[in-house]
């Protein structure tokens, strides 16, 4: 439940801060996208990162639509609205694509110069 409303705010965060400040609104935007879809992953595996891309995917279409006052924060015609609506799904494509090694907490074995493996190894 966390992840996904966490994953609410970053896609209304997200949706808000894209177009501030051109083109590093959009660069911090997706950039959160992807560290906050890397942490949840590794906070607690895969049922929560589906929330988390849950909660992210559905606020950002959510915030797409044509608002009550006729406003809109991601103009159907625009560039940079396309960005954000694709690069936020590449952003959680990279994260849950990251290799699993990445958040294993077992240690990895040591290697030498001369290419032996183990406890052995100098």
């Amino acid at each position: 439940m966390a992840a996904l409303l966490l994953g609410a705010v970053v896609g209304a965060v997200g949706t808000v801060m894209h177009r501030s400040e051109t083109p590093w609104g959009m660069v911090l935007a997706l950039a959160l996208v992807l560290s906050t879809g890397i942490a949840v992953r590794a906070w607690a595996g895969w049922i929560t990162f589906i929330g988390y891309a849950g909660g992210l995917y559905f606020m950002v279409q959510l915030l797409a639509q044509t608002g009550p006052g006729g406003d809109v924060l991601v103009p159907a015609g625009d560039s940079l609205g396309w960005w954000w609506i694709i690069g936020s799904g590449l952003a959680l494509a990279a994260a849950a694509f990251a290799p699993r090694r990445l958040f294993s907490d077992e240690p990895r074995e040591r290697r030498s110069r001369r290419g032996k493996t183990g406890p052995e190894a100098p």
